[in-house]
């Protein structure tokens, strides 16, 4: 299938690996070592920020550690997984997008007790002086 079809047929939303020239084995191999070239210079680049540069404010060191978590998540899954939204990986797609939701709703429900937890604690000097109950 020429590029161009495979464009028509699927649109411009396919993963390296979808098209079926991908299982000529030079294509497949050279799509794998770009996504692995990818994968190894996002972790590389994440341990270099972790390591305390000075390219990237201090306090932004955390978004910037997971805006490179979400571009290596998205790297496996275009180059290792072949998650796409084409219309043969409407399934994928879907589980996909319902993994996020639980993963966001997990950490919002963890932020929210935490920082009402924080807020409701008695402070450790004002415990040390309370009267012992019976």
């Amino acid at each position: 299938m020429s590029d161009r079809r495979a464009e028509e047929e699927w649109g411009v939303d396919a993963a390296p690996g979808d098209r079926e020239d991908a299982h000529d084995l030079a294509t497949g191999v050279r799509n794998y070592v770009i996504g692995l070239a990818l994968a190894a210079g996002l972790t590389i680049a994440s341990f270099w920020v972790a390591s305390g540069t000075s390219l990237i404010y201090r306090p932004g060191v955390p978004m910037a550690l997971a805006a490179l978590a979400v571009a290596q998540m998205g790297v496996h899954l275009a180059f290792f997984l072949h998650v796409t939204t084409g219309p043969d990986n409407v399934n994928n797609a879907l589980a996909l997008a319902f993994g996020v939701l639980i993963v966001g709703i997990v950490i919002a429900g963890s932020l929210w007790i935490m920082v009402h937890l924080n807020a409701n604690m008695v402070a450790p000097g004002i415990m040390m002086n309370m009267p012992p109950q019976p």
